[in-house]
């Protein structure tokens, strides 16, 4: 599928696979594309960062590779490494086989027979069906000196090698990075890309998801669900929910035959919605029981004023 043609037709393509993104993030999606720069993606845990990554390959038809960062990762996990087992047993075949021409055997040893091709050199590869799109996931997690190797990378599209030479993709992938934010990205490396930020949905644009993730839950189950999220969110938490834990939270009620809120079914429940025990503490019993009143009393006067 070729590439979108503009910020409305990124939106309509993101919408066919049921992601509702608000008109900036579609706007930097677009001008990624359209430029054929990475695209830096920052915002809380579970606000749909990798999503857009993924749903852009399903609705592009492109072949998604993805690369979990953690700290410690190197080249050798995210980039290449030589296969040294096969290596040592080629250097023992040609000893065994009589006089050895040492410069032959390293020339022969690392050739790209022996290449083990981790996710970024995949990625420079042609693929079938266009360029594949190269998710490099919570790159908060790794260290600096990696963010230092992935500039060659997202600058130019290659790879150097110092063995073998220097790998350089035909056509560049689709590059979306991610960070929680755990710690702050190196200006190097974010002047190479485009940048958004993804927020916390707005109500109307929660529940939009909710509906098209979830359309065996309620209309009123999810109108509650998602006024009670919104309303967790203006409290002082350890870790807010993001529009994944309010999906699992509705397929948690959904599972438990739940019809609508209430305060025991939060109370039992709110390990799926909130993952620090502070914060569970905090909500549990009274603060949830008001935070259910006050919701439906909203809910009222809203339809009382249609």
């Amino acid at each position: 599928m070729s590439l979108p043609s503009s910020i409305d037709a990124t939106v309509a393509l993101l919408e066919s696979a049921d992601y509702v993104a608000d008109r900036s993030l579609a706007t930097s999606l677009y001008l990624a594309l359209t430029m054929g720069r990475p695209l830096f993606l920052e915002g809380e845990a579970g606000v749909g960062k990798t999503e857009t990554a993924k749903v852009l390959a399903a609705t592009l038809g492109r072949d998604l590779i993805r690369l979990q960062c953690y700290e410690g990762l190197d080249a050798a996990h995210a980039v290449y490494e030589w296969n040294y087992p096969r290596q040592m047993v080629e250097i023992r075949l040609a000893e065994a086989s009589g006089p050895v021409d040492r410069e032959q055997i390293s020339r022969d040893i690392y050739s790209e027979e022996f290449l083990v091709r981790r996710p970024i050199l995949q990625a420079l590869e042609e693929h079938e069906g266009g360029p594949p799109v190269l998710l490099i996931d919570e790159l908060d997690r790794t260290d600096e000196p990696f963010e230092a190797y992935l500039l060659e990378v997202l600058s130019d599209f290659q790879v150097t090698i110092p063995e073998f030479g220097t790998i350089r993709a035909q056509e560049p992938p689709i590059v979306i990075i991610t960070s929680n934010r755990t710690r702050e990205i190196h200006d190097a490396l974010k002047r190479r890309c485009l940048y958004a930020w993804i927020d916390y949905p707005s109500a109307v644009r929660e529940l939009d998801i909710l509906r098209r993730k979830m359309p065996n839950c309620s209309e009123q189950l999810s109108a509650e669900i998602v006024g009670f999220v919104q309303a967790l969110r203006d409290r002082d938490l350890f870790k807010m929910p993001g529009i994944a834990e309010t999906l699992d939270w509705a397929t948690a009620l959904v599972s438990l035959d739940a019809m609508t809120l209430n305060a025991q079914t939060v109370d039992d429940t709110l390990g799926v919605l909130l993952k620090y025990q502070d914060d569970i503490a905090r909500i549990k019993g009274t603060e949830a029981a008001g935070l259910l009143d006050q919701l439906r009393a909203n809910m009222a006067v809203e339809a009382a004023a249609q």
